[in-house]
């Protein structure tokens, strides 16, 4: 099968509490990356953190906005919420970045 190329990322963005962050971490790969990984061409997850909050941020690579649409039940810019996501945030976020790849240059991300 031929590599598709990725011409769209979405882009998601939340916040915990310092406290909160690792937990959060690893709930959010296991009920949040995992099945992405599944879907998208590619995923990305940054994570900042500062005295007052962490910051983690989730860029998911697709072939289409269709594709995107499909895997979230037709609103490319809707939000899914994980189960515990009440539990960790600060605040929930009330929708997504999506913006078309115009150019890539060099080699980005990894395993």
């Amino acid at each position: 099968m031929a590599q598709k190329t990725p011409t769209i990322a979405r882009i998601w963005r939340g916040r915990t509490l310092p406290d909160r962050a690792d937990a959060y971490e690893r709930y959010n790969y296991e009920a949040g990356i995992k099945p992405l990984i599944e879907k998208a061409l590619g995923v990305q997850t940054f994570r900042e953190d500062t005295a007052t909050h962490s910051e983690f941020v989730t860029i998911s690579y697709w072939g289409s906005v269709e594709a995107m649409a499909a895997f979230t039940g037709g609103d490319p810019n809707s939000i899914h919420h994980l189960d515990r996501d009440k539990e960790f945030l600060i605040e929930l976020s009330k929708g997504v970045q999506v913006l078309r790849i115009r150019t890539s240059h060099g080699m980005v991300g990894g395993d």
